[in-house]
């Protein structure tokens, strides 16, 4: 094998709680210096070199993920105001285009936004917000050329195509999270949320049309640095809500969009510990919280009298039953509900919540999100139904009578056939006896020999849950051979609140300890073996993997770490970097002992011994705002430095991406082929 970099170790002491650690990769972190850069280059160099042979295989995966890609395709068009907005692709080009047409899909089309134009020239390239005047007369979106989630708003006459003199820079707006920009009804008012130093989105402005943005009127500004501002518009066209977020607190405050000179009002003042999400509903609060609720409830409260004091329960606190979230028609409320860890949709009469329909759903484990349902006064409900082995499809619910009209299924141009292949949900016992949900797919006729190829994905941290969704580039996996797995363990919400808390701060082990008992169960089971078993996760799912590596390196054949959230303790302890005060209650804070010494004690960086390690691929993106680059570097070096084995380990930079990896959609795809090369070179061989 060709050899590898070598970082040099640098001696960087640090000493917390009496216990001095030497981190002697610390000086990755000098994103300037052009050591740390010609380092990455020559990480990138190797991993061409030793993956190099698997470059006619990355070229056919990338032709089979290409062939199921429709590339001329279009959104179904969703009516707002007097328009029908959708957006376009066009064959060969990386982005979409965002157009309308006025009254009637027999209407000329009018193209609002070329996300290819203004990618020109440009290696990474992404649009957050893409809003129209409530007039249709003016488009606002955001752009982001670096990666690193601070988007510019730009401002378009739609009549001329001519932009707006203002230009307004480092806002909120990624696809991460809630509002970019929102307009004020009067089509001459925007609202945006700015970044602190640390890329926290922190500051609530308002914007007049065509004025300087260095007058623009500051309405709130978040303090609390645990705190991350968000904002949107209700449905119904009334209010623009902030939305305050903590690891385990909430709040929201309200303007009316109506006046352009309206304060914010509170809805309920943050109690720690306390969670809340409010929808508007003709003159009515509708509040899911979790006040002596672990599950959540729903309550209604005035908007004129919104405090807690006034919250009247409608739907209850259910044992059994995760109340996630809430939405709001003229006639109807729809809540969003999770049962033996799959989602439920219940569609409620506003006047007798207990006049409700659940949306029935043909298999018995699947992916259902909302689409965006801009109209406030509509009987019809969009969702994005899936499965593992059902495309993508999208469907209007009659929310009066439940029926399904469904308007496109994702066409999968190479051809697909669903009867090829086969779903289960098994479970896993972990070892305190909790079991754990696991969703599998696999290619019909696949032998339980223990000789099957196999990825194991998960993630397990904030809440977040991965459903059983459809991933047309994944068939190149199954066809292949492969089993493909998700574990849902503790940490995400699957199984209700008490899966997420047993996953979080002092009882995050368990979240490892329950992958590796998903691992060690698919292979007790048959599907594969020691020799065969691969795992995945991205983000806090690469702090998953690369811990379940650390304590049980003997388990595992190859790893793939996607963006990998590694270094705990001290990324946890810098409040400069991007989301560490958000997170102290996800994680814990090093500066109480404590939490420190548990911290510490799963860090991965922190845990690498002498041992022999699984296969290993690594990737970052230079410009990431959320895990930092020097993150998966520094593993990358230190587990080099200790490990006693000769197995592959390679490190793929992004220099011109963030987060969430390439912009294109060609490109991310190609990702995904060097990726799923690797896994096969490492699993399926011989």
């Amino acid at each position: 094998m060709p050899s590898f970099p070598i970082a040099p170790k640098r001696d960087h002491h640090i000493t917390q709680h009496g216990k001095t650690r030497n981190d002697e990769y610390y000086w990755l972190r000098e994103k300037e210096n052009l050591e740390v850069l010609d380092y990455l280059r020559a990480e990138n160099d190797y991993l061409e070199e030793v993956l190099g042979h698997t470059k006619p295989l990355q070229e056919t995966l990338f032709a089979e993920m290409k062939g199921r890609l429709k590339e001329a395709d279009s959104s179904v068009p969703e009516k707002r105001g007097g328009y029908f907005y959708y957006q376009r692709m066009e064959e060969g080009k990386s982005y979409p285009i965002y157009c309308r047409k006025k009254g009637s899909l027999e209407s000329p089309e009018e193209i609002l936004l070329d996300h290819n134009a203004l990618a020109e020239g440009h290696d990474f390239s992404s649009v957050g917000a893409v809003e129209v005047s409530p007039d249709g007369n003016t488009l606002a979106y955001t752009l982001d050329y670096e990666g690193n989630e601070a988007y510019t708003i730009h401002i378009r006459d739609l009549a001329t195509g001519k932009l707006f003199d203002e230009t307004i820079l480092n806002t909120s707006g990624s696809v991460y999270e809630l509002g970019g920009v929102e307009w004020g009804n009067d089509s001459e008012t925007i609202y945006y949320i700015t970044l602190d130093a640390a890329l926290r989105p922190d500051t609530l402005y308002r914007h007049k049309i065509g004025t300087d943005p260095s007058r623009d009127e500051l309405l709130f500004h978040e303090a609390d640095q645990s705190y991350f501002l968000w904002m949107h518009k209700t449905r119904d066209d009334k209010y623009i809500m902030t939305y305050h977020h903590s690891t385990i607190t909430r709040e929201m405050r309200f303007l009316s969009a109506d006046d352009s000179q309206s304060r914010l009002r509170i809805v309920q003042e943050r109690i720690t510990g306390l969670e809340y999400y409010a929808a508007h509903h003709n003159g009515k609060f509708y509040i899911v919280n979790n006040d002596g609720a672990k599950n959540f409830k729903l309550s209604i409260a005035p908007v004129e009298r919104p405090g807690k004091e006034n919250w009247v329960d409608v739907v209850s606190h259910r044992e059994d039953v995760l109340l996630e979230g809430v939405s709001a028609f003229q006639d109807h409320i729809v809540l969003r509900e999770r049962t033996g860890g799959l989602r439920q949709i219940r569609i409620c009469n506003p006047g007798d919540m207990n006049d409700s329909r659940l949306v029935q759903f043909p298999e018995p484990a699947y992916s259902v999100e909302f689409e965006n349902n801009p109209e406030f006064d509509t009987r019809l409900l969009r969702i994005n139904y899936s499965s593992f082995i059902t495309p993508t499809t999208i469907v209007d619910v009659d929310m009066n009578t439940g029926a399904w009209d469904v308007k496109k299924v994702i066409e999968i141009p190479s051809g697909y056939n669903k009867e090829d292949y086969v779903s289960e949900r098994i479970h896993a016992a972990a070892p305190d006896g909790a079991r754990v949900p696991i969703s599998i797919v696999y290619k019909k006729g696949l032998a339980r020999d223990g000789q099957n190829p196999t990825l194991l994905h998960g993630y397990g941290a904030y809440g977040a849950i991965i459903d059983a969704e459809f991933a047309p580039s994944r068939l190149s996996l199954l066809d292949r051979g492969f089993v493909f797995a998700i574990g849902h363990i503790r940490g995400g919400l699957d199984m209700g609140r008490a899966w997420y808390e047993g996953g979080r701060v002092f009882n995050k082990k368990n979240s490892f300890t329950d992958f590796i008992a998903c691992a060690e169960h698919l292979i007790k089971e048959g599907y594969t073996s020691k020799e065969k078993l691969g795992i995945m996760g991205v983000s806090a799912g690469g702090l998953l993997v690369t811990a379940s590596l650390t304590m049980r390196p003997d388990l595992f054949k190859a790893v793939v770490a996607k963006v990998a959230f590694t270094d705990v303790v001290t990324s946890m302890s810098d409040p400069t970097i991007p989301l560490t005060t958000l997170e102290w209650n996800e994680w814990g804070n090093p500066e109480i002992k404590e939490e420190f010494e548990y911290m510490i004690s799963y860090s991965p960086y922190d845990n690498i011994r002498a041992a022999e390690y699984p296969r290993m691929l690594l990737t970052t993106g230079l410009n990431d705002p959320r895990v930092a680059y020097w993150e998966p570097a520094k593993f990358a070096a230190r587990l080099r430095a200790n490990k006693t084995d000769d197995n592959l380990l390679a490190l793929k930079t992004n220099y011109s991406a963030g987060h969430a990896g390439s912009s294109g959609r060609y490109d991310h795809l190609k990702e995904i082929a060097l990726e799923y090369a690797f896994l096969i070179d490492q699993l399926a061989a011989g």
